[in-house]
């Protein structure tokens, strides 16, 4: 069955403040992790590898969380992951050692893995235009580090990191409720058609394309992944210094807002133009930009920042089409289960590799040209995708909201 426009919106609305709960709780981890070693007597670069078990369960679970979806449910997965993010989050909170920190981290990494091989494919059997509907959901993703500085930074600096947490987790938790309780009236059900069908690959095309993806979707995921955890480390020291934990906070929020707010843009090039031309395009311009963050300092450092961030997440709505594109519906969770293992699972190791750098150099300096390396690169590899025929200007009125 396919759902009715309502069914439809219900289901975009769901999957987009899901997206966002996805990717708040990793960066409100790296801004508390500037007070933690004051708490815990542990070094920085200790504090930071906290998280690495998190980040590779984010990834690497992520194909059997597409498989559940798309062999068991996709709205019976949701339901666990709003559940168990958020009482997993409160249980950082709660927590009063290293160990116990690492563990409640890890099973938000656990349950987050669920939302983008579920989520996102969700969303795009639900939607029209595509390419809108990925940008206005990737709105929501991009936002979740700018709301994370903003929630970590005015609670750290009032009543304390634990409830950094703590009160976001039991939103997460409100929600799932909430999600139930539609799930219930059969205002959220359960689809495995698409609303808008997409003619099928040949099978030359789609092993192309999957090997081509699977070495660009690496490097963008490192390059996210690297980044994030750096950022409220770099701006603390190169911008004034002192601005404290609030002051870095607010330049990361500035930062993903601008970021997260540039993906309809990106969404709607994507639905536009050929997917893989804006994916070699936004690949293209972030390398200079990644140099130029390696050796900025103040305003600058920011802006080109701001930037970098912005052309990494301009890449995600098309190559999330090209993915949809290339694979065949029936397995589209598990597609994009294993994109995840890519960009949250293996480049996860991002993390010890900035921890890494910054013990051996004492800089950041070495970890962005690394990662303007990897921008070339893909720019490069995505040139091999298959060649796609031009798109027309425009998708039926009204299609996008649905």
């Amino acid at each position: 069955m396919t759902t009715t426009p309502a069914q439809a919106r219900a289901a975009l609305s769901f999957s987009c403040i899901g997206h966002l709960y996805a990717h708040v709780f990793e960066p409100i981890f790296y801004i508390v992790a500037l007070v933690l070693p004051g708490e815990l007597g542990l070094p920085y670069e200790q504090v930071l590898a906290l998280i690495i078990a998190a980040k590779l369960l984010y990834g690497v679970l992520a194909p059997a969380a597409g498989w559940l979806g798309d062999r068991w449910s996709t709205v019976g997965m949701m339901a666990v992951f709003f559940i168990g993010l958020g009482l997993s989050a409160m249980a950082v909170g709660l927590t009063d050692s290293a160990l116990g920190l690492s563990i409640a981290l890890a099973a938000t990494g656990l349950f987050g893995s669920i939302y983008h091989p579920v989520g996102i494919s969700w969303l795009l059997r639900n939607a029209v235009d595509k390419g809108k509907a990925i940008g206005f959901n990737g709105v929501f993703g991009g936002i979740g580090p700018a709301v994370a500085g903003l929630i970590a930074g005015g609670l750290i600096e009032t009543i304390g990191w634990r409830h950094a947490f703590i009160l976001p987790g039991a939103a997460v938790v409100l929600t799932g409720l909430v999600f139930l309780w539609f799930l219930h009236r059969g205002l959220v059900v359960e689809t495995k058609a698409d609303r808008a069908p997409t003619a099928a690959a040949s099978k030359g095309d789609t092993i192309r394309a999957g090997i081509v993806l699977t070495v660009t979707m690496l490097c963008a995921g490192l390059i996210y992944q690297a980044t994030q955890p750096a950022l409220p480390k770099l701006f603390s020291e190169r911008l004034d210094g002192s601005i404290g934990v609030a002051g870095a906070a607010f330049a990361v929020t500035a930062v993903y807002l601008v970021a997260g707010l540039m993906q309809v843009v990106a969404g709607h090039l994507a639905d536009r133009y050929p997917a893989k031309t804006v994916y070699v395009v936004a690949a293209l311009v972030q390398a200079p930009l990644l140099a130029l963050v390696a050796w900025g300092s103040g305003l600058p450092l920011v802006a080109a920042s701001m930037l970098a961030v912005v052309f990494n997440m301009a890449g995600i709505p098309a190559e999330n089409l090209l993915l949809n594109k290339y694979t065949p519906a029936k397995w589209r969770g598990t597609a994009f289960g294993l994109k995840f293992v890519l960009s949250f699972g293996v480049s996860g190791l991002a993390v010890p590799l900035v921890s890494l750098i910054r013990g051996m150099t004492g800089g950041f300096e070495l970890l962005f040209l690394l990662l303007a390396g990897s921008a070339v690169m893909i720019a490069c590899t995505a040139t091999l995708l298959p060649s796609e025929t031009p798109k027309k200007a425009a998708a039926p009125e009204g299609a996008a909201a649905e």
